[in-house]
């Protein structure tokens, strides 16, 4: 780099291309693709630091929790070239991301690279010329409590996991994870199954029915509209919101109407004169949803999008870092005032002056504790880009997630929706048994007469478990949608027809969503709108929760947990406990509280220097303390949940299965739980079948006809699987134990093959079995090695081999069908990876910025990647095959360059001694002061 220039530092690559396309000649944007530095694993530490206050956790909890930071593997050649550029520049911007963490990664960047030039701390919103500018005219130092925060929440999530997962592992499963958030959000999963499980669902009917005028006038319009029995004798009839979960009424007074009585109602109304009891209309406002935060974007991506909460924030920060839309981190809904004049300007010209106010609304957030450093999400700059103006260059999630984005902040500053509402009651009376009684019934209807923002924007809403029940009222309506009652006045008399009896059972309480579970955390305070994503994440890759559609189902492994949890650490897992924390933490950003005295009150409890007002630690006391004097916990206990009559769900090393206890001397049987099903569908009627359908011994399929053997099938450790009882051999008496052992070890072993994952132990036949037990099967001669070429099933799936050269089958039944001629076309494709064959790329994606190559998808061993012919990346969980972009893959390959090759593990002498440790540098004063 010529002397003279400035080096700007940013996160990622293609943050990094944006701002050095708005950024002059002399200036050199580089990326250092995240964090630098981390706390290492304990096994990664020096081997004369791991005795030492470092190796439990690598933070000396004895010592002000001194963290030893290492620079990554995989980031010490981009560490390098950083040091290299840095020794030719004048100045240095630090323009990572600001929020704790953005802050954090420049600390540690002036950590480790040690700048002599002025270091300028460049912060913007948004990736726009007009911002950049601002950016560099307004530079700052360093925020030190940002940094004290990030790094407090760090240590505090390694202490908390470093505790208690070992517990986890020695309970319940090994590599299990416990968190300070995701342990939460598990426990709010698996309490809402559990209401599922208790909940009785409760019958009740209603009546409708379709009513117009009697004798309409010219001046009253005609028109039929529908209503619900509402009251009956001068009592409210009962809907699904009178029922508690256990099925029971909350309310005695309200009239329960059962079929007999309900098709009496109907039957006795069908010849009744109506007349309107009463009629009131009231103004209809509604007001715009405020613009989008970190949180409410998620929501509603995913109401609307269908897009989970990782996939929102990844496409989120395509847009971001390629200047689209303003930063996706943040709890305020507020907007600049440049943002508001570019939203009233924008709307008054596409929908006209009338749809704007007269004054511009102003919103603030509503959450204790929100950082509200940053704008709301919006699109970048001070005239936004429509639409329309942004699909010749996005596509995919990233059009459709920008779209939603600039509906939302426009929406935000236009007129309210405005119109009426209307209700009216009519009445009839009905001869019943006990005698004759009045029928009310209700109905209501909303005409909006000016759309306000409705014509730019309707905010999604999430599923309501009630909303058959109360909302399915003929006629009713909150709002969503518009319904007109006919022109009426009390005392008109209206004819009925059409009149039903309806009955309905109420509803559990709904399974969590992305979008509720987020929104759950949110109100409870609970960790940060940014970490969402990562969080629901982490608890589905642990296999605590699974998605059925939208829904969020736990695992019964979530429900061993969270017990052990609940029993143990109850204070942990405490809602309210674990939003004080993070209170506690925004108290160390602002500088109110002192980030050592508060982990030591955190880790030692009582018996350490306890901060004037500090969250007390765990069940009172510290951690250390509570980890320590745990006492015995029954793991059998812990991972036993009862389904009812005898009948427990045990979770085991192999998965979830159920027992009963046998006769008196006889075993206990046992059955193993779908996959598939959910815990609130595991009644003690289902688990009987589950029972009852697994065959108890051996079952015997039928004799091999060429060997007479009989052919058995079973269940195994590991699954099911067939295989032959061959004939009790005879030996001779005399022999010693070791000659009786050596015969023994001589005879031939029985055939044994597992069942391939499309057969059933049920429905298993003798043909299967000596299919099955058929292999290996030999397909050919390979014509010029001359070698045999056999099918087998393996530990991984099916596979050919030939010598030592082994592929992949493509199917199980491609082991019994496949021909020589196929087999060998397979053996002729070139190899890639672990034999496996060279496959046709997915999709073409275009030419790599960098490399200039062509960027194609391709299948790969562990899944899906892209490469340009030198460099492959994985893609990752959320990139899909169908919509990954140009974009993303030349990020995705500009940070797999950066980490450089994956150096193999040798075993080194460890040094003779280091005593100087890479911890939090007393850099913190030498970050150089603004110039």
């Amino acid at each position: 780099m010529p002397a003279g220039r400035k080096l700007v530092i940013v996160e990622s690559p293609a943050k990094a291309r944006t701002i050095a396309s708005y950024l002059g000649d002399s200036y050199t944007v580089e990326a250092s693709v995240g964090h630098i530095r981390d706390l290492p694993q304990p096994s990664e530490l020096p081997a004369d630091m791991k005795k030492g206050p470092f190796g439990k956790f690598a933070v000396d909890v004895e010592n002000g929790f001194e963290p030893y930071y290492v620079v990554d593997a995989d980031k010490k050649k981009k560490v390098s070239e950083l040091k290299k550029l840095l020794k030719d520049a004048d100045e240095l911007y630090l323009a990572t991301d600001e929020d704790r963490e953005g802050e954090a990664i420049a600390w540690h960047l002036l950590a480790e690279l040690k700048p002599k030039v002025p270091v300028k701390r460049m912060v913007f919103h948004e990736i726009t010329r007009e911002a950049i500018g601002r950016a560099l005219e307004a530079t700052r130092d360093v925020d030190d409590r940002l940094v004290d925060a990030q790094e407090t929440r760090r240590i505090l999530d390694r202490l908390y996991g470093y505790e208690i997962s070992p517990v986890l592992w020695r309970k319940v499963r090994q590599g299990l994870s416990a968190g300070r958030v995701q342990s939460v959000a598990t426990r709010l999963v698996v309490e809402r199954e559990r209401e599922r499980m208790a909940f009785r669902a409760a019958d009740y009917w209603d009546v409708t029915g379709t009513f117009a005028q009697a004798s309409p006038s010219v001046e009253t319009e005609e028109g039929s509209f529908s209503a619900r029995l509402s009251q009956l004798g001068g009592r409210r009839v009962a809907t699904g919101r009178d029922f508690d979960d256990r099925g029971q009424l909350r309310n005695a007074d309200v009239a329960h109407l059962d079929e007999q009585r309900a098709t009496a109602v109907a039957a006795g109304l069908q010849e009744a004169s109506f007349a309107v009891l009463s009629l009131e209309t009231k103004p209809y406002t509604r007001r715009p949803a405020a613009p989008f935060t970190t949180s409410t974007l998620q929501q509603e991506a995913s109401r609307k999008l269908r897009m989970n909460s990782r996939q929102t924030m990844r496409t989120a920060q395509g847009l971001y870092e390629n200047g689209y839309i303003t930063y996706m981190r943040t709890d305020s809904p507020a907007l600049s005032s440049q943002a508001i004049d570019a939203a009233r300007r924008q709307a008054s010209e596409l929908y006209g002056p009338e749809f704007v106010p007269d004054k511009a609304r102003v919103y603030a957030s509503k959450n204790k504790g929100a950082q509200e450093a940053h704008e709301a999400i919006r699109p970048a700059g001070d005239h936004f880009r429509t639409p329309a103006q942004v699909a010749k260059d996005l596509s995919g999630d990233q059009f459709r997630l920008y779209e939603l984005i600039w509906k939302r902040t426009v929406a935000s500053q236009m007129a309210d929706a405005r119109g009426s509402t209307a209700s009216v009651r009519l009445g009839a009376d009905v001869a019943l048994e006990e005698g004759t009684t009045q029928a009310v019934f209700s109905a209501s209807g909303t005409v909006i007469t000016f759309r306000g923002f409705l014509a730019a924007y309707e905010e999604g809403r999430d599923v309501d478990r009630y909303a058959e029940e109360q909302g399915g009222a003929a006629g009713s309506t909150k709002g969503e949608r518009e319904t007109r009652l006919p022109q009426m006045a009390e005392g008109d008399a209206l004819t009925g027809t059409d009149l039903t009896a309806d009955g309905h059972s109420t509803s559990p309480p709904p399974r969590f969503t992305e979008a509720s579970l987020v929104k759950a955390l949110e109100e409870r305070g609970i960790g940060r709108p940014s970490t969402y994503a990562a969080t629901i994440s982490v608890i589905q890759d642990r296999g605590y929760v699974t998605s059925r559609g939208q829904a969020l189902v736990p695992s019964w492994l979530a429900f061993a947990v969270i017990r052990l949890l609940e029993e143990n650490f109850d204070r942990l897992v405490d809602y309210d406990f674990t939003a004080s924390m993070e209170l506690d933490l925004d108290a160390i950003a602002a500088g109110d509280k002192d980030r050592v005295e508060w982990l030591t009150q955190f880790y030692f409890g009582d018996q350490g220097k306890a901060a004037q007002g500090a969250t007390a630690g765990p069940q009172g006391g510290g951690l250390q303390g509570l980890v320590a004097n745990l006492g015995e916990i029954d793991a059998r206990e812990v991972n036993s949940i009862e389904i009812g009559e005898g009948i427990t769900l045990r979770v085991g090393r192999y998965g979830p299965y159920l027992e009963v206890p046998g006769a008196e001397g006889e075993e206990a049987r046992r059955a193993s739980v779908p996959d598939d099903l959910a815990p609130d569908e595991l009644t003690v009627d289902k688990a009987r079948e589950l029972i009852e359908s697994q065959p108890e011994g051996d079952i015997v399929l039928g004799e091999d006809p060429e060997s007479g053997h009989s052919i058995i099938a079973r269940k195994g450790r590991f699954g099911p699987y067939v295989t032959e009882v061959l004939p009790e051999p005879e030996l001779d008496e005399g022999l010693s134990a070791a000659a009786r052992k050596k015969a023994l070890a001589a005879l031939p072993k029985p055939r044994t093959a597992s069942l391939l994952k499309t057969m059933d132990l049920q429905t298993l036949t003798l043909e299967d079995a000596l299919r099955l037990l058929s292999l290996p099967r030999v397909v050919g001669t390979d014509p010029e090695s001359g070698d045999p070429i056999t099918a087998q099933n393996g530990r991984y799936g099916p596979y050919l081999k030939k010598g030592t050269d082994s592929r992949t089958l493509p199917t199980e039944e491609a082991m019994f069908d496949i021909t020589l001629e196929e087999a060998l076309a397979i053996y002729a494709q070139p190899k890639r990876g672990r034999g496996a064959s060279a496959a046709a790329p997915l999709r073409e994606l275009g030419e790599d910025p960098v490399s200039k190559k062509p960027v194609v998808v391709k299948d790969g061993r562990f899944g899906p990647y892209v490469t340009d012919g030198e460099t492959n990346a994985t893609l990752r969980k959320d990139d899909a095959v169908e919509s990954v972009t140009l974009d993303r893959a030349a990020e995705l390959l500009a940070e797999k360059r950066a980490r450089g090759p994956v150096k193999k593990k040798t075993t080194r002498r460890a040094p003779a001694k280091k005593t100087t440790t890479k911890a939090k540098a007393p850099a913190k004063k030498a970050a150089p002061k603004k110039s």
